[in-house]
């Protein structure tokens, strides 16, 4: 991920630690969870720039990897979104938070996700809808010289449907959250988030962020990415556990020593 992000990238965690994101961190996850809890597999990825804040939820899949392009707190893979150190076809969920709008190709970044998702794997991705009242403010921001928001590059949801309908991932379902933000307090703040609940309870397109489900219909070229290569770095293979052995059966008397309850005479068992 490129330096010119990193002001942003500081701004948005500070926000998603904060009320608002808070608010939306509920949303997101309240989002998440039946597709996560219908969710199979071995292993699961979140990869994104925010830190600290897991997607993972009551999903199944006991392997849970959280990628950024710099450590902290949950951070189990440092990487940057484009360039992921994992073998193809090896991941069964991903969670793409804000993946996309702070990267200088958001497409190739995508290539790289589908890579790794195994065939049938489960892609959601996160991101902020720019034709929406949080979208507008946004690029209101970015219009002052000095905003570190000038440098975001939002995806829009349709251009990301094309994108992976090109990359062999067909769309299941998209939802939108975060209409309104919650904003004010006592009967303002409770009318805020009623009529916000509304919107996302009627899926209306111009939720502040969207939430899309696809899955991958192709098996991924073996290709690992051109710097990986360049370095010769060994990308990490997740092995997949293999089924337990089924015990040996019991060693069958000789023949002729009789049973147990046949040498005791009565056939009684004996304690």
């Amino acid at each position: 991920m490129s330096d010119q992000f990193n002001d942003i990238l500081t701004e948005l965690e500070s926000w998603y630690g904060g009320e608002r994101g808070g608010y939306l961190l509920r949303q997101l996850r309240e989002t998440l969870r039946p597709h996560l809890e219908n969710a199979f597999g071995y292993h699961m990825l979140q990869i994104g720039p925010v830190r600290g804040q897991s997607l993972f939820g009551d999903c199944r899949i006991n392997h849970r990897i959280h990628a950024s392009q710099s450590g902290g707190e949950g951070i189990g893979l440092i990487c940057e979104s484009g360039e992921i150190p994992l073998e193809s076809d090896s991941v069964d969920v991903v969670i793409a938070h804000h993946s996309l709008e702070f990267v200088e190709n958001p497409h190739q970044v995508l290539r790289e996700i589908q890579r790794v998702l195994t065939a049938q794997g489960q892609l959601l991705i996160i991101g902020f809808n720019p034709f929406s009242v949080r979208g507008a403010a946004t690029a209101l921001r970015a219009c002052s010289p000095r905003s570190a928001w000038r440098q975001h590059q939002p995806v829009s949801a349709r251009r990301l449907t094309d994108w992976l309908h090109l990359l062999g991932c067909e769309l299941q379902d998209s939802h939108y959250v975060y209409t309104l933000p919650a904003l004010g307090s006592g009967r303002l703040r409770r009318g805020m988030e009623s009529l916000d609940g509304w919107c996302t309870q009627h899926n209306l397109p111009l939720g502040g962020v969207y939430v899309l489900h696809a899955i991958k219909t192709v098996i991924a070229q073996n290709r690992p990415r051109s710097r990986l290569r360049r370095h010769g770095e060994k990308l990490i293979d997740l092995a997949v556990p293999k089924p337990a052995v089924a015990p040996s059966p019991a060693p069958r008397a000789p023949a002729g020593s009789g049973s147990i309850a046949a040498r005791n005479g009565r056939g009684d068992s004996l304690h």
